[in-house]
C-alpha cells in the first residue's frame, strides 16, 4: 500500500484542501497509516502531477487555498489497487528480538520496553472504544459504516492482544527474576 491510496480515498470521501485532508487523516486512515502532514502535502503534489487529482485555488482568509479532488483517472487507479492481491506483511518488531535476548542474557532490561509499550497499547484500545461508543453504538450500519467499523474492531482486537502480550511478558520476567 502507499500514502497515495489513503489520499486517493480520503479525497474519494470528500474532497478538501491539504490542511483539511490532513486533519480527516490523523482522525481516520492514520490510525493504520500514518504520515506527516509534509509527507501528505507533498503526495499530492506528486498525485497531481500523475493526473490522478486536480486543485482548485481559493482566495481565504489565510491566502490562497488550494483544494483537491480526484479525477477519473484517480478513481480508476484505485479501483486497480483495491482489486489488487497481496501477501501479508512480515512481522517486524525490534521487542519480539529483545525478547529473544533478554532469554539468553536474563537481565530484565527488556521490562521497561514492555511497561512503555504495554501502556501505549492501553491508551490507544481506550481511544478505540471512545470511538466505537461514539460512532457505532447502539444504531443500524450501512454497508460503508461496517466496513469502517470492521477496521476499528482490527484495530480494538490488536490493541488489546498487544496489551495482553505485554502483560504476559511482564508476568514472566518477573517470575524469572
Amino acid at each position: 500500500m502507499s500514502l497515495s491510496h489513503a489520499l486517493l480515498n480520503a479525497l474519494l470521501e470528500y474532497p478538501g484542501s491539504g490542511l483539511e485532508l490532513a486533519r480527516r487523516f490523523d482522525r481516520s486512515v492514520g490510525f493504520f497509516w500514518p504520515a506527516t502532514h509534509q509527507q501528505i502535502y507533498r503526495e499530492l503534489g506528486r498525485l497531481e502531477e500523475a493526473g490522478l487529482v486536480k486543485s482548485t485555488a481559493q482566495d481565504g482568509s489565510r491566502g490562497r487555498k488550494k483544494t483537491y479532488q480526484v479525477l477519473p483517472a484517480g478513481r480508476q487507479a484505485l479501483e486497480t489497487w483495491v482489486a489488487q492481491v497481496d501477501d501479508p506483511p512480515a512481522l517486524r518488531d525490534a521487542l519480539l528480538v529483545r525478547l529473544r535476548c533478554e532469554a539468553l542474557l536474563q537481565n530484565n532490561s527488556v521490562a521497561n520496553d514492555l511497561k512503555h509499550r504495554l501502556a501505549q497499547h492501553q491508551q490507544q484500545l481506550a481511544d478505540y472504544r471512545a470511538i466505537e461508543q461514539r460512532d457505532f453504538a447502539d444504531r443500524p450500519l450501512n454497508r460503508a459504516q461496517t466496513l469502517r467499523y470492521l477496521l476499528l474492531q482490527s484495530g480494538l482486537k490488536h490493541e488489546a492482544n498487544q496489551a495482553e502480550f505485554c502483560k504476559r511478558a511482564l508476568a514472566l520476567i518477573e517470575v524469572d527474576s
